[in-house]
């Protein structure tokens, strides 16, 4: 195993007891009553959900989500029969760049329900898992954003996010000896750069159920490779 770890930042079991006590929403009261795991679970005792949002743009104060995919996994087997996706109507206007990158355009998101209508369906599929993201910035700013648009409350919850996993991984990497003589080329982190180094098929990107699922595959890898089924999950999350 690798020599290469997150610091745990917080007791997430009982920084979500008390976030159990201060939501005034019955959903979200729900939803952390589930709680999690204690820090020292093994990997391969937890129950994971990858998670990807679609998005407007990059900005989460900004933009708003029109794609939410997600599939339950463990290290053993991925469900995909479990997984869900939905489309979202935004709160702001589909923008043509964005529309380049995720494909999703106004006939795609004509009907589709607006988040306050599938929050609870959503929660309950989180609730009691560990989410895993590839880039928790848009999962986690835009899931907090939402939320606190809608019931001005926002939400927190421990992420393993195989982006920054990677980005360790990458840094703490010893150089072979020849790669002292090449020019130092910073590798991609990218979702589908990252899979490519563990030979993992190339999916379409962009689509936020199959990225969840790449997302989970990814994480299977990177423990396979760099952790073993012992390793704690608080060696992961954030």
């Amino acid at each position: 195993m690798e020599n290469f770890t997150n610091q745990e930042i917080l007791n997430w079991q009982a920084f979500l007891q008390v976030k159990e006590q201060q939501s005034k929403d019955s959903r979200l009261k729900h939803f952390y009553q589930a709680g999690t795991y204690h820090s020292e679970t093994p990997l391969k005792q937890v129950e994971f959900v990858a998670l990807d949002f679609e998005t407007t743009g990059l900005d989460a104060n900004q933009n708003s989500i029109i794609s939410i995919g997600l599939v339950p996994f463990t290290l053993q087997r991925i469900a995909c029969r479990q997984a869900k996706h939905w489309f979202i109507t935004p709160e702001d206007k589909l923008q043509e760049n964005s529309i380049i990158i995720h494909g999703i355009t106004h006939s795609d998101l004509k009907g589709a329900p607006a988040l306050p209508r599938i929050l609870e369906q959503l929660l309950d599929e989180l609730a009691g898992k560990v989410v895993v993201v590839h880039y928790r910035r848009i999962e986690r700013d835009f899931f907090d954003s939402a939320l606190r648009g809608m019931i001005n409350e926002g939400i927190v919850f421990p992420i393993v996010d195989t982006m920054q996993i990677e980005a360790d991984v990458l840094r703490t990497r010893k150089k072979r000896f020849i790669e002292w003589f090449k020019p130092n080329r910073p590798l991609s982190i990218r979702l589908a750069n990252t899979r490519s180094r563990y030979h993992l098929p190339t999916y379409p990107p962009h689509d936020a159920l199959t990225d969840a699922i790449a997302t989970a595959e990814l994480l299977q890898a990177q423990i396979h490779y760099h952790f073993d089924g012992d390793t704690p999950i608080k060696k992961l999350w954030l």
